[in-house]
């Protein structure tokens, strides 16, 4: 009997292990169930040595020995007569021994050493695009209009009609814009976009979920069409005056955009990066904040492609007025450091991307920062000398790391994945020798039957390394041929093959391979983190070369033995859809089956902003234009396509499918279409399970 019971526990351990990742798991539980441990609200103490994280509603600080020398417990917090929470609130360090945290509307300080919680004031009603100064003042948009909040008073500071749009992103989020209200060091001056859309055509967006269904007009400017005007703004909230940078000779239109802004440290002027409309000059340009006028062109940058400033100056912390500069004007995003007249002063000399200042040394002797390099799929920190310009590689184990650094500067927080590693986080010196481990998190497919990845480097049809993840199917049989699906996207600004836990696969992909296929990606050119001479290889010539290497990786993937080659699918969304489509229609009998989800059809149909800086205007560049136009190529199809769209996609507009399934019609061509009613560019929530099934069920039925 204890023979047959522990047969019996055996078989249910060994199904319980084997069982395969469904759907529903796959894309509901990715960042939960199946997500590597962290460790929560870990950061450093400001100004200190001292690191902190939360665990069992304690906020515990720790000094570098591994000693604990503070906590705040949710028993602390609950000592106040307003506070009764059932778990820990997020905090932040505003000092070695304070921390804030909100709650119920309002903010409230600790005192570390004490435990003290005290009342800090209303939190108020959160605003829409709310950016708080160093001294208190808040600055917040209204419809159209920014706002500042000052003790005791509310200023409106523009009042603008219908069509301008002051205090929020402009250019449609391109250049690194991200915001549109950049306060000054010391809180009494406020720098803010604007932009006069009113000479953009409006776009039509339906919501079907209204009865009867209403009308929701966006301004779209489209490629070769009328663009905003963009401007930038300085309100003194001492004078309650404001000024205008004087651009462009005080003439505003399309013909440039204002990216990066900055703050000088003595918040007395604006620096900007001016780029025009054909992206291929930028001028770096320091503006007096009092007057709006130029005081000096600091430098100026070109290209005979295209530039593209994505970060602001940053201004080094030694007093000198120095400030660094990101770009990859000499093949690989590099730092140069200028003076405060706009000499340059030196630079790093990487051979791959440098794409993030972490943070400066606090008398700014050197810079911390983050580089894909030397292996690009890869993420490494490196310490830079800011006097030789000189890099130091911190980070040693391969993989995909971010790190924070102390308040001396001496240690650094690197939480890092791999392949191998799901997530581990680990305490070191600035030299990158480890003292202690903080978390080695275990795996949390453990128990599910998963296939092998693997990180493979295949050749272009040139020679070009290109970077590839294969995942394979669980217990693979290789004297058996599989059906495979590639998953693509290639387009600029992705990277989609990384060192990093599964490889920075979706979970779908193991849920697929655990029912049978293997599942291929390859980054080819034109997608992120491999230098400039990679990224431009698509200019004017979208789809061109991002097919020939997604053929190279067909290839590839033809002379395994175990890939079944009469069998193979091909799936993208947005970029990736255009590229689904364009292998699926200029590549015929390439792929059996396709899904193309918000693709690009027409460039002509896609953003002023993005598309110039990769095609340049139709009218420039109108073979180009109509050589990457997919409704050209309809009556080349072969195999099964099916098209999705969300119906309110304001960034690849709906009109794309639209034209593409009337260049099907008019040609005859039967396709497959079906639309996620209310989303716009991407389906998210749980009605991303339908969508995923739907891909899957559509790829398995026609495979």
């Amino acid at each position: 009997m204890k023979k047959l019971l522990l047969f019996v526990a055996l078989c249910l351990s060994f199904t319980a292990f084997s069982q395969t990742l469904s759907v529903e798991e796959a894309v509901m539980e990715r960042w939960t169930t199946f997500y590597p441990e962290n460790l929560s609200q870990l950061q450093w103490v400001k100004g200190t040595d001292n690191y902190a994280f939360a665990k069992d509603n304690q906020l515990k600080i720790y000094n570098m020995r591994g000693r604990i020398v503070g906590a705040i417990t949710l028993e602390q917090i609950n000592k106040h007569p307003d506070l009764k929470l059932e778990s820990l609130p997020r905090f932040k360090f505003s000092s070695s021994n304070t921390a804030e945290f909100s709650s119920t509307g309002k903010k409230y300080t600790v005192d570390v050493k004490s435990g003290k919680v005290a009342s800090a004031g209303e939190k108020g009603k959160p605003m829409a695009n709310e950016e708080k100064a160093s001294n208190g003042n808040t600055a917040f948009t209204k419809e159209n209009n920014v706002f500042v909040n000052t003790p005791g008073k509310v200023t409106q500071v523009t009042d603008h009609p219908e069509g301008i749009v002051a205090g929020q992103a402009i250019a449609r989020y391109e250049f690194g814009i991200g915001k549109g209200l950049f306060w000054s060091p010391n809180g009494e001056r406020l720098a803010f976009y604007e932009k006069d859309e009113r000479n953009v055509t409006e776009y039509p967006l339906v919501d079907m979920n209204a009865t009867p269904a209403e009308l929701n007009a966006i301004r779209y400017p489209m490629a070769g069409s009328s663009s905003e005007h963009a401007a930038c703004g300085v309100y003194d909230v001492r004078s309650d005056k404001t000024v205008y940078l004087n651009v462009n000779g005080g003439v505003r239109d399309d013909s440039y955009y204002i990216t990066n802004l900055a703050w000088t440290p003595d918040n007395q002027s604006v620096i900007a990066a001016i780029v025009n409309r054909d992206q291929n000059v930028s001028r770096v340009v320091k503006f007096n904040a009092s007057t709006g006028e130029v005081d000096r062109v600091l430098f100026t940058e070109s290209d005979d492609k295209y530039i593209e400033p994505e970060q602001p100056v940053m201004f080094i912390p030694d007093g000198s007025g120095d400030f660094i500069w990101f770009s990859e004007r000499d093949g690989f995003n590099n730092i140069y450091r200028y003076g405060a007249d706009g000499k340059l002063r030196g630079r790093t000399e990487a051979t791959f991307p440098i794409t993030e200042l972490v943070t400066f040394s606090p008398k700014g002797k050197f810079a911390v920062v983050h580089a894909h390099g030397p292996n690009p799929t890869e993420t490494h920190a490196y310490r830079v000398d800011l006097v030789t310009m000189q890099m130091s590689k911190i980070t040693t184990q391969a993989g995909t790391h971010r790190v924070m650094v102390s308040g001396s500067g001496k240690f650094i927080i690197d939480s890092w994945s791999s392949v191998d590693t799901p997530r581990k986080i680990e305490l070191k010196s600035m030299s990158g020798k480890a003292s202690r481990v903080l978390l080695d998190a275990a795996d949390p497919m453990a128990d599910r039957s998963v296939g092998k990845t693997e990180l493979l480097t295949i050749k272009a049809k040139d020679g070009t390394d290109l970077h590839s993840r294969l995942i394979t199917p669980p217990n693979m049989d290789m004297n058996k041929k599989y059906p495979v699906v590639v998953y693509v996207y290639n387009g600029p600004h992705v990277q989609l093959v990384t060192n990093s836990y599964m490889a920075g696969a979706p979970l779908w992909m193991h849920s697929l391979a655990g029912d049978g296929y293997i599942v291929f990606t390859v980054d080819g050119r034109g997608s992120a983190n491999r230098g400039k001479d990679f990224e431009q290889a698509v200019f004017r010539q979208l789809g061109n070369q991002e097919m020939e290497d997604q053929l190279a990786g067909v290839n590839y993937l033809k002379s395994l033995r175990f890939v079944d080659s009469e069998r193979m699918a091909v799936h993208g969304w947005s970029f990736g859809g255009f590229m689904t489509t364009s292998l699926m229609l200029r590549q015929p009998g390439t792929f059996k089956v396709g899904v193309a989800g918000g693709p690009v059809i027409d460039w002509t149909l896609y953003e002023v902003m993005y598309t110039e800086r990769y095609m340049d205007t139709p009218k420039q560049n109108p073979e180009g234009f109509e050589e990457s136009n997919l409704t050209n190529y309809v009556s080349n199809l072969e195999g099964d396509l099916l098209m999705i769209h969300g119906t309110i996609d304001d960034v690849v507009v709906m009109q794309h499918n639209m034209r593409f399934l009337k260049a099907c019609v008019d040609e005859g061509v039967q396709v497959d279409f079906f639309v996620y009613p209310g989303h716009p560019h991407n389906v998210r929530g749980k009605d991303r399970v339908h969508l995923m099934t739907k891909v899957i069920d559509y790829i398995k039925a026609n495979l």
